[in-house]
C-alpha cells in the first residue's frame, strides 16, 4: 500500500484538451461550419494511459457539456417513446408477428354506408345502377356536410360536379344524396343513379352517358395516376353531353383530382366542390338514433361510447366510414369494445395505409413522421424530401413537393398542430404529430419488415440524421433505431449497430446507446440487450473493441440503468476492470453520472465502495474513486422527461440530496483525498462543493460540514489534512475562501 499524500503535496494538475468530444455547434455529416467536408469519424480514439485519462476527467473540454447534453436528451427522448411503447395504449401490442400474419383485404370504397351493388344491380354497359335498398343506405340517414346546398346548386346548373375529399370522408355518400336531391329537382323521368364502372372512359372523345335522364357516380382513384387526364381533357366535352342527355354526374376523388380539375381549361363549365370534414361522433349519432333522438338517449349513447374509448377511436381515426362501422356494432348490439380495438390497432391501420399508398412522397414523409414526430413540420418535411431522394431516380430539377397540401388525404393520420395563430402560429411552428400514440413506431416496425427495396435507402437516410445540426433530431433518429432494433434484435446488430456502437463518430455511438436503451426496454428484447452490453464491456482492449465497451457504459446510464441498475453496475465494472487499458474510464465515469441522475445513486455509490475496498493504487482502485470524483463534480440539470432523482441545477446531485447516502459519500470523499493521484482531482472537485455550490443550494454549507466531520473522524491523516486545505483556501491570497474558513471552525 502507498503512503498517503502529504499536505504538502503539489496543487492539482491543470486542464489540456481531450480528444474524444463532438464541435459544439454539432455540425451534419455532410458539412462542416466553414461548408467543407468533415466526416465526424475523424474524431480520435480517446485517452489509454492513466494521466491522458485521468486529465480527461478534469478538462472542460473532454466530454464536455455538449456531449452530456445529448446524451441526457436523447435519454429524456428515449423515455417519451418507451413510455409510448409500453402503455398499450389501444388494447394492442406491436409485434412483428401481430403485423405480417394476416393480409389486408379492401374493398367498398370509402363510404358512410353500402356496398357497392354487384349482386342485385343492374349493369347498362359500363355502368351499374344502384338498387333501391342501397338508395336507401346512402340517404335514410345522411348527413349532409357543409356547402351541401351550394354543391346541389351547381349541380344542377352545371350538370358534372368535381365533388373532392380524403378517403373516408362521406364522398359516395354526398355524391349519391346530390344526384337524388338534384334528379329530384329537374322534374325529368327519374332513371335512378348508376356507378360507372370505369371512370377513365370519361376521358375518351366523344362519350356520352350510356342512359339518359339519370344520375352517374364516378369514383377516380387516389393518387396523381388516376386523376391525370381529367384536368387537361374531356371534362367540358363531358359537361355538355351531360346537359344534352338531361343528366347529371359527380366525379369523385382526393387532392390530385382537385388540382387537375382546378387547372383545367374550361372549368367554366363544370363545378368544383371540396368536402369539409364532418365530425364522426353527429355520423354515429345519426345513425344509431335517426334525426331526432332523445335527450336522454343521446345521453346514454355518449356513456357507451365513452366507456368503451369510442370517442377517442373516432378523434383518432375521423374518417366517417369508422363512424359508420362503429354505429353498425351497436344497433346489432355487438361487441363494441372488440370493436374500437380493431379500430385503434396500430397495426392495422399501417398495414392498410401502405397497401394503398406506395409512392415515395407519400412513404417517404411517412417515415420521416415516425421518425422526427413531434418535430416542426419545416424539420420533419426537409427529412422527407432527403428521403424522397434517396428513394428516386434522379431528376432533372428538384421536385414540386408539397408535403401540407396532402396530409389530409393521404396521410389522414397526421395533424399538424400548431398553439398560435398566423401561417406559423404565435406559440411556434407547426407540429407533426400522429392520432395514435403507437403508429409511428408500427409504420417504422412495418417499413423496415416490408420495403426490402427501400430499407438500404431508409437506413442509410437515418444514419445521415445522426449528423443533423438540431439535437432533437438526432436523438429522435436514434430512438427510431431502437425501434428498429426490438423489431429484429440480430438483423439490427449486426447490420447497423455494433457498427454504430464501434464507431470513431461521437454521435454514432451515443445513437447506439440510445437506440439499445428503447430496445432493452422492451421485455421481448431485453435480455438479448443485456447479453450484448455484457459481451461488449468485456471485450479486448484494442480500440473497436475499447469503443464498444465506452457505448455499452453509455447505455446502462439510460433507461436501462433505471430499469436494473444492479445490472448496469456490472456492465460498468466489466468495462473499467481491464487492467492498465484506461481508454474506458471517460465513458463509465459518465455512465456512472447519468446513473445517479436517474435515481440510482444507492446502487452506484455501493459498487464504487466495493470496487475501491482495497484502499491502495491499483489500477481499478484510481479508476474507482476517480470515477466517483467526476460524478460528485457534475452539476445537475433536470431533464424535460421525469426521472426518480430530484435535485437543484447547477450543483451536483451528490451534494444536493445529502444527507442520503451520506455514509457512502463521506467514505468515498475520504478514499479519494487521501492518495495521489486522484486527490489531484478530488481536492479542487471539494473546493467547488465548498465556494462555488454551497451558495447555490439553501443549507448545503451544513451538509458539508457534517459530511467532512464524518471524514475527520476516520482513523489515519484525514483531520490533519483537512485542517491544512482549509487553511489554506481561506488564506488564499486571491481568491480567500470565506465558507472554508467557517467550515474549519465548524469541524
Amino acid at each position: 500500500m502507498s503512503e498517503e499524500a502529504t499536505p504538502e503535496s503539489r496543487l492539482p494538475v491543470g486542464t489540456s484538451t481531450s480528444d474524444s468530444g463532438p464541435p459544439d455547434t454539432a455540425p451534419s455529416i455532410e458539412e462542416s461550419p466553414k461548408g467543407e467536408s468533415r466526416p465526424f469519424d475523424e474524431e480520435r480514439d480517446g485517452p489509454v494511459s492513466e494521466s491522458d485519462a485521468l486529465r480527461s476527467l478534469t478538462s472542460d473540454a473532454g466530454h464536455d457539456a455538449a456531449e452530456q447534453s445529448e446524451a441526457r436528451r436523447a435519454s429524456a427522448i428515449a423515455d417519451l417513446i418507451s413510455a409510448r411503447l409500453n402503455a398499450d395504449a389501444s388494447g394492442t401490442r406491436i409485434g412483428t408477428l401481430a403485423l405480417f400474419n394476416e393480409t389486408v383485404s379492401f374493398g367498398g370504397g370509402f363510404h358512410t354506408g353500402g356496398a357497392r351493388g354487384t349482386g342485385t344491380s343492374r349493369r347498362v354497359g359500363a355502368a351499374v345502377a344502384l338498387d333501391s335498398a342501397e338508395l336507401i343506405e346512402y340517404t335514410e340517414l345522411f348527413v349532409q356536410p357543409e356547402g351541401y346546398d351550394t354543391a346541389l346548386d351547381d349541380l344542377c346548373e352545371q350538370a358534372l360536379l368535381v365533388l373532392t375529399g380524403p378517403p373516408g370522408s362521406g364522398r359516395s355518400a354526398t355524391a349519391v344524396n346530390l344526384l337524388s336531391e338534384a334528379t329530384a329537382l329537374s322534374g325529368t323521368q327519374d332513371g335512378g343513379c348508376h356507378r360507372l364502372l370505369d371512370p377513365s372512359v370519361l376521358t375518351e372523345p366523344g362519350w356520352e352517358p350510356p342512359v339518359k335522364n339519370c344520375g352517374y357516380l364516378a369514383e377516380v382513384d387516389e393518387g396523381p395516376a388516376g386523376a391525370r387526364d381529367f384536368g387537361v381533357r374531356q371534362l367540358a366535352s363531358v359537361a355538355a353531353a351531360l346537359r344534352a342527355a338531361g343528366c347529371r354526374l359527380v366525379l369523385t376523388g382526393g387532392h390530385d383530382l382537385w388540382l387537375a380539375a382546378t387547372s383545367a381549361s374550361g372549368s367554366e363549365t363544370f363545378a368544383r366542390h371540396e368536402l369539409a370534414p364532418l365530425d364522426p361522433l353527429v355520423i354515429l349519432e345519426r345513425r344509431v338514433l335517426g334525426h331526432a333522438p332523445e335527450p336522454d338517449a343521446r345521453a346514454q349513447l355518449h356513456e357507451l361510447l365513452k366507456a368503451d374509448n369510442a370517442i377517442s377511436a373516432l378523434r383518432e381515426q375521423p374518417a366517417a366510414r369508422h363512424a359508420v362501422h362503429l354505429a353498425s356494432v351497436i344497433t346489432a348490439k355487438g361487441d363494441l369494445t372488440a370493436a374500437v380495438a380493431a379500430l385503434r390497432d396500430p397495426s392495422d391501420q399501417v398495414r392498410s395505409w401502405f397497401h394503398q399508398y406506395r409512392a415515395p412522397e407519400a412513404v417517404a414523409f411517412a417515415l420521416a413522421a415516425a421518425v422526427l414526430e413531434e418535430s416542426s413540420y419545416l424539420t420533419v418535411a426537409e427529412a422527407a424530401v432527403k428521403l424522397h431522394t434517396a428513394l428516386t431516380p434522379p431528376e432533372p430539377a428538384p421536385p414540386d413537393l408539397r408535403f401540407a397540401d396532402r396530409l389530409g388525404h393521404e396521410q389522414q393520420w397526421i395533424r399538424l398542430d400548431s398553439t398560435g395563430s398566423g401561417p406559423l402560429g404565435a406559440g411556434g411552428p407547426p407540429r407533426v404529430r400522429f392520432r395514435g400514440a403507437l403508429l409511428g413506431q408500427a409504420i417504422l416496425v412495418h417499413s423496415w419488415s416490408t420495403l426490402d427495396g427501400r430499407r438500404e435507402a431508409f437506413l442509410e437516410w437515418l444514419r445521415r440524421l445522426l449528423g443533423h445540426r438540431d439535437l432533437e433530431v438526432r436523438a429522435r433518429a436514434s430512438v427510431a433505431a431502437g425501434v428498429l432494433a426490438w423489431a429484429d434484435h440480430h438483423y439490427a446488430v449486426n447490420r447497423f449497430l455494433t457498427g454504430w456502437a464501434g464507431s470513431t463518430s461521437w454521435p454514432q455511438r451515443q445513437a447506439a446507446a440510445t437506440a439499445l436503451g428503447v430496445a432493452g426496454s422492451r421485455p421481448e428484447s431485453a435480455e438479448a440487450v443485456w447479453k450484448l452490453l455484457d459481451e461488449w464491456a468485456r471485450g479486448g482492449s484494442t480500440a473497436y473493441q475499447r469503443r464498444l465497451a465506452g457505448t455499452a457504459a453509455n447505455a446502462v446510464g439510460g433507461i436501462l440503468g433505471r430499469i436494473a441498475p444492479d445490472r448496469a453496475v456490472g456492465v460498468l465494472r466489466s468495462a473499467l476492470d481491464r487492467g492498465n487499458d484506461w481508454g474506458t474510464l471517460p465513458s463509465v465515469a459518465w455512465g456512472g453520472v447519468h446513473l445517479v441522475h436517474q435515481g440510482q445513486a444507492a446502487a452506484l455509490l455501493g459498487a464504487y465502495l466495493d470496487w475501491s475496498a482495497p484502499k491502495d493504487l491499483s489500477p481499478m482502485v484510481v479508476k474507482t474513486l476517480s470515477a466517483f470524483v467526476f460524478a460528485a463534480s457534475r452539476p445537475y440539470e433536470r431533464p424535460s422527461a421525469e426521472t426518480d432523482a430530484s435535485g437543484v441545477a447547477g450543483v451536483p446531485l451528490l451534494l444536493s440530496s445529502l444527507p442520503e447516502h451520506g455514509e457512502q459519500v463521506a467514505e468515498l470523499w475520504a478514499r479519494a483525498l487521501a492518495r495521489r493521484p486522484v486527490q489531484d482531482s478530488a481536492l479542487p472537485a471539494l473546493r467547488e462543493w465548498v465556494d462555488t455550490y454551497a451558495p447555490l443550494c439553501p443549507g448545503s454549507l451544513d451538509r458539508i460540514a457534517a459530511l467532512l466531520a464524518d471524514v475527520a473522524r476516520r482513523p489515519g491523516k484525514h483531520r490533519e489534512r483537512l485542517y491544512w486545505w482549509l487553511d489554506k483556501w481561506a488564506a488564499d491570497r486571491d481568491h480567500p475562501s470565506a465558507n472554508a474558513a467557517w467550515l474549519r471552525r465548524r469541524i
